[in-house]
């Protein structure tokens, strides 16, 4: 019970399988693109949103946005199905896949064995497709993997079903009537005017690029507040935040650059495509900030890695985004 299922594999997991799955139903879309319809790019510091005893520090939208958004701009039906009874998620993934129909699951990264042990963690936002059934096993274009994999039924069913911080309840979701033809002009600019609201016109100052000067705020103000070795758990923290979970802050702004490219020649907008050069070069800067501040986090006392040092640097990623994003909403 195989389905002819391409498999990509991509940056992050819910636009890579959002685009894999419109590539299956004909419609031509990169990951790229289907994070920039999805209004993927995004910037936020709620400190009372705590992760593991941490305050939050979040890049993206929230999980499950970026398919909901794409789809719905793009007009596209979906089924979207949740379950408390296990066996009967089960029952109505393999239903879906006897109909040839690949299924997206919404799982914890901690159960998925095929995941090395280093790289699992409680995490339960992690998308993946399911494209086929061999005896006990579930075929896994898993989008952050370079292969298919196959999953033991048992464990497939403990991942959907993870408990604590968005558990997942069994999610399943798949694409229904899908037009041979879509327009994408009209969700680019919906997509673009949605981010771009979100980084500089947000009417709370922690998010977006108010949000970016609020940490740096407190970035600064972290050894005095907190002391050394605590300062040093939250910067951590930022780094993880920043680098592991997804693509972080860097790889996001290198993946909406790339729907920015994609943008400008659809919409015949050449500011579009030097814009993305831009937060290229953004990405670059997340980058440094989140070398620097794993050589503090590792005690090298270079000037360059000082807390107001990275603050500064926060600080210039806030000033280049808002005038990019500015630029943006008015081009758009």
């Amino acid at each position: 019970m195989n389905i002819d299922f391409a498999h990509r594999q991509s940056a992050h997991c819910e636009s890579g399988v959002t685009a894999n799955l419109f590539m299956h139903h004909g419609i031509e879309m990169s990951e790229a693109m289907a994070f920039g319809l999805g209004a993927g790019l995004f910037f936020g510091y709620l400190p009372f949103v705590r992760i593991n005893h941490l305050p939050l520090v979040t890049y993206r939208c929230a999980p499950g946005a970026i398919f909901k958004k794409v789809t719905k701009r793009l007009g596209v039906e979906v089924v979207r199905r949740k379950f408390r009874d296990p066996e009967q998620s089960m029952k109505a993934l393999d239903a879906a896949l006897e109909q040839q129909i690949p299924v997206g699951l919404q799982t914890g990264v901690f159960w998925l064995p095929y995941f090395p042990p280093a790289l699992r963690f409680h995490f339960n936002a992690h998308n993946l497709v399911v494209c086929g059934r061999e005896g006990d096993h579930y075929r896994i274009s898993d989008p952050v993997l370079d292969q298919p994999v196959l999953c033991p039924s048992e464990d497939l069913m403990r991942a959907r079903f993870a408990k604590g911080a968005l558990a997942p309840k069994g999610a399943m979701y798949y694409l229904k009537n899908v037009p041979a033809q879509i327009d994408l002009r009209p969700a680019i600019r919906s997509g673009i005017r949605d981010v771009g609201r979100s980084m500089v016109k947000a009417p709370v100052p922690i998010i977006g690029v108010r949000g970016m000067r609020f940490l740096a705020r407190q970035v600064e103000g972290w050894p005095q507040k907190l002391g050394q070795k605590r300062a040093i758990q939250y910067l951590g923290h930022l780094i993880r935040m920043q680098e592991e979970i997804g693509t972080g802050g860097g790889g996001f702004r290198f993946i909406y650059a790339a729907f920015l490219q994609e943008a400008a020649e659809l919409l015949e907008l050449p500011r579009l495509a030097e814009l993305s050069r831009e937060l290229t070069e953004i990405g670059d800067r997340w980058r440094e900030l989140a070398l620097f501040a794993a050589r503090r986090c590792k005690g090298r006392g270079e000037e360059e890695t000082s807390f107001p040092a990275l603050a500064a640097i926060l600080r210039d990623c806030a000033d280049r985004e808002e005038k990019l994003f500015r630029c943006l909403l008015a081009e758009i």
